[in-house]
């Protein structure tokens, strides 16, 4: 018996009936012999962490554009924070925290640059539209490894394609939306309570809002500071869900409301307000031009990417060269190809 299958082993005696075992796996896109010291789902883990859109994530906006503060958030934080939450609430019910970390390392590779301004304006110009847990999934595919892909689990494939939720429910609840697995659900619900409360604390950074600008009932009910809802939050999700024999991800009635109420509160004071807003709309310019720019001379996209040929229709090369820039090499190659450069005499 060697490592992995020792893992293997052990998942079944220490996780809950309820989770996904590695050696279970529905397996990958393409077959490949198994790494004799990881599970499939920790290799999936190691894979991700390993590529070149994962790195990206550091210059690229959570909330606020290109901020010179060191303490705000960026893509790759906002991942990072995911995952810890994640991986906490999998271990408090005995699910699979390889696959948990799999999926939260890997649900926002396909983010455009400029958060989800990019993702609005990309949504318009390319035909079918744009989201970015599709891109997310694409890139995993496909456009990693210079169009090879990742070749990861359909498991945790099914988890980044699955996690995001907009404005919409917190807890799914129709079956036909469901993810696979229960940890892809856990996914879902530890990206919400990352986002609500660390882009919260980044806006109070800002001095956008002040914790005092938080309704009085929700600061009572969730808590009066970030730490507190992220407790009281991970806590809620834990505890009800134990309540359930069929481990059925869930908070209390109460506790879900107030959480949609501080959503509503983050989106009209913040992600709306005009302070965040001014500079998103100006970057939707960038985005716009350079993807004018590039479906009009494809001699210049196949130079910007060293590619001889498109790989796929033109609109979907365009777009998923943008969706894979950093906010300050959109910034950089806007100013490259738009922007006159002071002119000089050589001597």
């Amino acid at each position: 018996m060697n490592i992995r299958e020792r893992l293997e082993e052990r998942e079944g005696h220490m996780l809950s009936p309820f989770a996904q075992k590695s050696i279970a796996t529905r397996g990958r896109m393409r077959e490949e012999p198994e790494c004799d010291i990881r599970p499939a789902f920790q290799h999936d883990r190691d894979r991700i962490t390993h590529s070149k859109s994962f790195r990206r994530l550091k210059h690229k906006t959570q909330v606020f554009l290109t901020p010179t503060g060191d303490h705000y958030r960026t893509r790759l934080t906002h991942t990072l924070e995911v995952s810890q939450i994640a991986r906490t609430i999998a271990r408090a019910l005995a699910l699979n925290e390889d696959l948990v970390e799999a999926i939260s390392l890997g649900h926002d590779l396909g983010h455009t640059p400029f958060g989800h301004s990019g993702e609005a304006v990309l949504n318009t110009l390319h035909p079918g539209g744009f989201r970015h847990y599709e891109q997310s999934l694409r890139v995993v595919d496909i456009l990693e490894k210079d169009g090879i892909g990742l070749n990861l689990t359909h498991e945790v494939r099914d988890g980044i394609v699955k996690h995001s939720k907009g404005k919409g429910d917190i807890i799914i609840r129709d079956d036909d939306e469901k993810p696979l697995t229960k940890e892809a659900e856990v996914v879902r619900i530890a990206d919400v309570i990352a986002y609500l409360n660390h882009d919260i604390d980044d806006a109070i950074r800002g001095n956008v809002i002040t914790e005092e600008d938080i309704p009085g009932h929700l600061r009572d009910r969730l808590g009066r500071s970030v730490s507190d809802r992220i407790d009281t939050m991970v806590r809620g999700v834990i505890s009800k869900t134990l309540e359930n024999t069929k481990m059925e991800l869930t908070f209390s009635g109460e506790l879900e409301a107030g959480i949609i109420e501080l959503r509503d509160f983050l989106y009209e004071r913040v992600y709306d307000s005009p302070i965040v807003h001014s500079d998103f709309i100006k970057c939707s310019r960038i985005i716009e031009d350079l993807y004018d720019y590039f479906m009009k001379h494809q001699d210049a996209f196949l130079d910007e990417t060293e590619l001889k040929d498109l790989y796929d229709d033109p609109s979907t090369c365009v777009c998923d060269l943008i969706a894979g820039m950093t906010d300050r090499y959109a910034f950089s190659l806007f100013e490259k190809l738009f922007l006159p450069l002071p002119w000089s005499i050589q001597v």
